[in-house]
């Protein structure tokens, strides 16, 4: 079973246990000749996939009366990989997903760690600092740099911490923000995961 997860700009694929990645511009998908079931956030490889009968787009299996009809297929995904928790999928955005008895509860998207930072440096080249997850969230800040990552993070660990569930980390900053939620699952093939999850419902595999 050969999976792919493509974003803006890379092809991540799990093949058994193995994963691993292509550049979006440089790898041809018509030089894979097995079966790959796919999901797709890029618009422009969409497009080419749908000529190569051997790539199986799984969006098209996902139960629609779920969700709602803008959501992000990787986001679909990752709920369908668990049956109660939140989600946090830290990438250029921050999703925040709820699932309750394996039905998705709704949903926000907060400003990922860098687009954050460019926001702050563009109001003015004294806020340009890094974010601190090591700050104590339990106390007011006494320097800038941890004023602003205070102020960023605080409200999202307070929404998130609000529920009451358990929590799953995944996606590239998934390990910086395990240090604001310490006992969270940090799980970087929940997307992969979901996919499976979707395949079985569909007796695909």
């Amino acid at each position: 079973m050969l999976l792919c997860d493509i974003g803006n700009s890379t092809y991540h694929f799990l093949d058994k246990d193995k994963e691993y990645k292509k550049d979006v511009k440089l790898f041809d998908p018509s030089t894979m000749k097995e079966k790959i079931f796919y999901i797709c956030v890029n618009p422009h490889v969409k497009e080419v996939l749908k000529q190569l009968k051997n790539w199986i787009d799984l969006s098209l299996y996902a139960d629609m009366r779920n969700y709602y009809e803008t959501m992000g297929v990787d986001r679909i995904m990752a709920c369908e990989a668990i049956k109660n928790g939140v989600i946090v999928d830290a990438g250029s955005a921050i999703t925040v997903d709820i699932v309750k008895e394996g039905r998705f509860e709704g949903g926000f998207i907060y400003l990922g760690v860098r687009a954050m930072s460019e926001a702050y440096k563009n109001i003015s080249s004294a806020l340009e600092y890094s974010f601190n997850f090591e700050v104590d969230l339990d106390k007011m800040p006494k320097n800038s740099r941890d004023a602003i990552s205070y102020g960023y993070l605080k409200l999202l660990q307070s929404e998130v911490k609000s529920y009451n569930m358990d929590i799953y980390l995944t996606g590239g900053d998934a390990s910086s923000f395990a240090k604001i939620f310490p006992h969270s699952h940090v799980d970087e093939m929940l997307i992969f995961k979901g996919m499976k999850n979707i395949m079985k419902k569909a007796n695909l595999c």
